[in-house]
Formats: structure tokens, C-alpha cells, sequence
């Protein structure tokens, strides 16, 4: 399988994932309803873009993803 599969292609299925949660618009829910589906989706974005902004690679038939979770101006390249 890792033969076969294109890290490059399922990181861009996250940043597109990512863009269409904060393009998603709100259903007509109100109150507690409407606060837990704003709630969800933060926590999806948030997923999808860490995930989107991922370096991957797959070493030794293992997928690794590495993630700077460090703010911008800490961050270094290396």
C-alpha cells in the first residue's frame, strides 16, 4: 500500500477539508444546538488544519506526519 499511496494528495484532501468547515454555513439551529455545532467545528478545523499543514512522509512503510505547533516566530526550518 505505501507503494500505491500519495501523502501529497490525502495531506491536500485536509486543507480542502479544512477550508470547507469554515466555509460550512450554520444550520437553522438555536440556543445549546447552535453553540455545540459552532463548538464542532472549530475542533474540525483545527484538526483538518494540522493535519493540512503537515510535513509527511512514509519511512519504512510507516506514515509520519511532523507538526510545528510552535507559534511563528519561534519556528524554525530544519
Amino acid at each position: 500500500m505505501a507503494d500505491s499511496f500519495d501523502v501529497d494528495a490525502m495531506i491536500q484532501r485536509f486543507r480542502d477539508r479544512a477550508q470547507a468547515v469554515r466555509n460550512r454555513t450554520l444550520p437553522p439551529v438555536a440556543g445549546e444546538e447552535r453553540l455545540q455545532f459552532i463548538r464542532q467545528a472549530e475542533v474540525d478545523f483545527q484538526d483538518f488544519a494540522i493535519i493540512g499543514d503537515a510535513e509527511a512522509t512514509i519511512d519504512d512503510g510507516v506514515l509520519v506526519l511532523r507538526v510545528d505547533l510552535r507559534p511563528a516566530s519561534e519556528a524554525t526550518d530544519g
